[in-house]
């Protein structure tokens, strides 16, 4: 297996990368293709006291770096020697099995969508980030940010690619799938919600999906369903509500063990559980979000991104490469039709 990762996208390229790129290498046995300037990534080796590639770590030279304030729309012409550029079209072209990179989402997600292409029938791509939840499962959020407005049919495509990514990626044998929304019955919501749960519900009657019904905001940290169906706006305010929340009762629990000798000594008793509940909390452990949709895996990473997040980046990229699920993706699409003219 092969991943091309973007050397120079992300706060800390390119020595993150190059850095996670290595660990990876080591940890998995997996090949890598650095994108970006050979030079700069041949010096952050040297840093490393790394002299040659390790084996099955390539460069692929690329003068130019796509910029955060570069319009998205424009990246492909514009900066068509960039790092993300080059290895988008080197995944297009099968030079590789998934791309990571911590560079613009908007540049990433318009250079997936035109070089490597959606999958046919897929209206928009999502972004659908894993979320742990207290049930000891996870929760994708599908979708957190990638389309601000939607149509009742894109949120039926939501359920479907979420469905199809869960079942064959985090292999859950039936995801349950729920639609956000202020309250589980199905008068609830706005019009958008009201007829994509029509069609959602119409999807599980096929057997296309497990379609449980409306999910409020609270139930999906609990782990009460596996796929949380929703437009970017809300997906977004839902999952930075977990993250400040996350990061709140981290803080919290930091003054508390620090308030006296006792509690600094309980702290020590359960330092273990605490370390534990910290690491499933850090995002640099889930290693970044796969754009749902498109044909190949694109994986965008956290644009702080360091050493440790883009390793288990490379570690996600390699999971979703693996339970590829598009043949079962474009089987739901065409029953889907269906539904359609139901």
């Amino acid at each position: 297996m092969k991943i091309i990762l973007d050397a120079m996208g992300g706060d800390l390229a390119p020595e993150a990368p190059v850095r996670g790129a290595i660990d990876a290498a080591k940890a998995y046995g997996v090949e890598i293709v650095l994108v970006g300037r050979g030079e700069e990534i041949l010096e952050v080796l040297k840093k490393q006291g790394i002299d040659n590639l390790p084996a099955g770590m390539e460069i692929a030279n690329a003068d130019d770096v796509v910029d955060m304030h570069d319009d998205p729309a424009s990246v492909i012409h514009k900066r068509k020697n960039s790092s993300m550029i080059v290895g988008l079209k080197m995944l297009a072209d099968g030079k590789g099995d998934a791309f990571v990179s911590a560079g613009s989402t908007g540049a990433l997600l318009t250079g997936a969508t035109l070089l490597v292409k959606r999958v046919k029938g897929i209206r928009r791509a999502a972004m659908a980030p894993a979320v742990p939840t207290k049930a000891g499962s996870k929760v994708v959020i599908c979708d957190c940010g990638a389309n601000a407005e939607c149509t009742p049919e894109f949120l039926l495509q939501f359920g479907l690619v979420g469905s199809a990514y869960v079942h064959n990626v985090l292999g859950v044998a039936q995801p349950r799938v729920g639609l956000l929304n202020i309250g589980t019955e199905d008068s609830k919501g706005t019009s958008l919600q009201k007829e994509a749960y029509s069609l959602l519900q119409s999807a599980n009657d096929k057997g296309l999906i497990h379609f449980v019904g409306n999910v409020e905001a609270r139930a999906v940290p609990l782990g009460e369903v596996d796929v949380v169906v929703c437009d970017g706006f809300s997906g977004n305010v839902l999952l930075k509500s977990i993250e400040g929340t996350a990061m709140f009762m981290g803080s919290m629990l930091k003054r508390m063990f620090k308030k006296n000798l006792f509690s600094k000594i309980g702290y020590l008793l359960c330092k273990s559980g605490v370390g534990e509940i910290a690491k499933l909390l850090d995002y640099r452990e889930i290693g970044g979000t796969q754009f749902l949709g498109i044909k190949k895996p694109v994986i965008k990473a956290h644009g702080s991104s360091d050493a440790l997040a883009f390793r288990n980046a490379v570690k996600q990229a390699m999971t979703a490469a693996e339970g590829n699920f598009t043949s079962q993706l474009e089987q739901s699409l065409a029953a889907m039709k269906e539904i359609d003219h139901d």
